[in-house]
């Protein structure tokens, strides 16, 4: 009887197992693997961005690897064995009880990377940036004199800092003042862009002034942009064009950088080793004129170590290029590089070669 007892339980086991098997396991990977998955790749996105700045101060060519899809397959296998004789009271061998158990749980992630080339993705990375694009990360909320002084070389032939032909052209005086006061007017609410849409179907982007109900020391800087970037007093809404000179009266001339640029600007102020100065090697630094009592916006750390607190850090010719995470202007520059290059025409619709890795 004993052995009877011990044979149903074994059976009812074998039951409760492969009842167990026969239930999905992907729902309840779902919360983890999705967050995981995302967190990676913005990793591994924040790494790439600034891997290919400091390769622009080394004048290597910046390379970008989109990660397409992410194909997360599970399987989980279970099996119970049960087996026994049961002999009579003369039998020699007497009873014989066996019991079995596995399972088998396989995770097979397949992720497929697609390198970003061809004409259309030069062409995005090296067109200036639509100012429609620009003007809408300050409606988003990012600050006016942060965004337009990283992403703009002129407005209304006002100059902004340059580094073309490695050497530095500070900004003008009077372009400073402009986005000192572009950020006063924008926390102010009296500053704002629509897009409208005319017969032809052309978008244009506009940016207003808000008259209504300011403070005189708000209109007093209104009226002093318009002084300084020359726009009539008479107009109260500015078609966002492109070029790096002074517009038409209904315009605002922005000479919009491109995503190229940007990251050369930002390259601009990371540091390198001396001796890779010295051999040639990297662009020396380009310092600012201004004197020792400037501050820069952005800093690109460097050091033969791995950096314990580092926003985002990558390994480059025997160096670690880091910006600290305690850096908020450093990381919001980064991040918003990051936009930029979104925002511009770089991805392609031509059919571009995979390399899919399944990770095993």
């Amino acid at each position: 009887m004993k052995t009877i007892r011990t044979l149903t339980l074994l059976t009812a086991l074998a039951g409760a197992l492969v009842a167990t098997g026969c239930h999905s396991i992907g729902p309840q990977t779902v919360a983890t693997d999705r967050f995981d998955y995302s967190t990676s790749i913005a990793e591994s996105w924040k790494q790439q961005t600034l891997l290919n700045i400091i390769k622009l101060r080394y004048l290597d060519l910046p390379v970008f690897v989109d990660v397409s899809s992410v194909v997360a397959g599970y399987s989980f296998q279970t099996g119970v064995t049960a087996g026994g004789t049961l002999s009579s009271d003369k039998a020699v061998q007497g009873n014989f009880v066996a019991a079995g158990v596995q399972g088998v749980y396989t995770d097979r992630p397949t992720i497929t990377y697609t390198p970003l080339t061809g004409q259309k993705f030069l062409h995005g990375l090296m067109t200036p940036i639509d100012p429609k694009n620009i003007f809408f990360m300050l409606q988003s909320g990012y600050a006016a004199d942060f965004v337009l002084g990283l992403s703009v070389d002129s407005l209304n032939g006002l100059h902004n800092r340059s580094v073309a032909g490695g050497a530095v052209r500070e900004a003008d005086p009077d372009f400073s003042r402009v986005l000192q006061l572009l950020r006063e007017v924008q926390a102010a609410g009296a500053v704002g862009m629509h897009v409208e849409v005319a017969k032809t179907k052309d978008e244009t982007a506009v940016m207003f002034f808000r008259r209504e109900n300011l403070p005189p020391e708000i209109q007093d800087k209104i009226n002093e942009i318009r002084r300084l970037l020359q726009l009539p007093e008479d107009e109260q809404k500015f078609n966002l064009v492109y070029s790096p000179v002074l517009g038409a009266t209904n315009e605002l001339a922005v000479g919009s950088r491109s995503v190229l640029q940007v990251m050369m600007a930002f390259a601009s102020y990371a540091d390198v080793p001396e001796s890779d100065v010295q051999e040639g090697r990297a662009v020396p630094s380009l310092q600012s004129t201004n004197g020792p009592g400037r501050t820069d916006q952005v800093k690109i750390k460097c050091g033969a170590g791995k950096p314990a607190d580092a926003f985002a850090a990558v390994h480059y010719r025997n160096h670690w290029f880091w910006i600290d995470d305690r850096d908020w202007r450093s990381k919001r520059a980064l991040t918003a590089v990051m936009f930029l290059f979104t925002m511009s025409d770089s991805g392609g619709d031509e059919q571009l070669p995979l390399i899919t890795i399944p990770a095993q």
